[in-house]
Order: C-alpha cells, then sequence, then structure tokens
C-alpha cells in the first residue's frame, strides 16, 4: 500500500497572493522589529546600540504619530521650503539690522576723521 502524500511547493503560483496578503496585513496593522547591541570589555560598557524598526504603510505611521519624514528637509520638499522660508526671513531681518546700524557707522567715522 503506497500513500501519495504531496507536499506544497515553495515557489507555487499561489504564494505570490499570500504574499501580497502578508504584506498587506504588515503595512495595514503595522510591525515593530527592535533590537539592542552591548559591547562590553571587562564589566565596562564600550558601545550601545539600539536599533528599532517600524514597518508600517504611511496611514498608519500617521495614526500612531509617528511623521517625521514630513519635517525632514531631506525627505520633504514641503519641509525644505519651510526651512528656505525660515531661513530666508533670518537673513533678510539680519540684512535690515545691518543698514539700520549703518547710518550710525558712517556718522562715527565722519566724526573720527573730521580735524
Amino acid at each position: 500500500m503506497t500513500m501519495s502524500s504531496r507536499l506544497p511547493e515553495p515557489y507555487s503560483q499561489g504564494s505570490g497572493a499570500n504574499l501580497a496578503d502578508i504584506l498587506e496585513r504588515v503595512l495595514d496593522k503595522g510591525i515593530v522589529i527592535a533590537g539592542d547591541i552591548r559591547i562590553n570589555l571587562l564589566d565596562i560598557e564600550l558601545l550601545t546600540i539600539k536599533l528599532r524598526l517600524i514597518v508600517a504603510s504611511v496611514d498608519k505611521a500617521k495614526e500612531m504619530g509617528i511623521d517625521w519624514w514630513e519635517d525632514d528637509p531631506a525627505l520633504s520638499s514641503r519641509a525644505r521650503r519651510n526651512e528656505l522660508a525660515r531661513e530666508n526671513a533670518e537673513l533678510r531681518e539680519r540684512l535690515e539690522r545691518l543698514e539700520q546700524l549703518e547710518p550710525a557707522r558712517q556718522s562715527a567715522r565722519a566724526q573720527e576723521e573730521a580735524p
């Protein structure tokens, strides 16, 4: 008597749908992977690295209160424009202060040069 038991193939056509379902669930719910690396020498801690990885959709991340990419000028054009506008306003203020100081400097020089 022979029993034919068939094992599922690891990369069958149905696995694509399963992978898509898994990815959708992970992005919808989110997943956190955390770990710490410590390097000690004779009970003296030399280095600690804390790793935190969050995989989630943008909507889920915002729901969790994670939106650091919106304020990072390297990642967000809106943040880059805001930073440039702030820097521009600061430079205009500095220029205005310098222009206000210039007449006082000119009159001080004129008094120094007068006999």
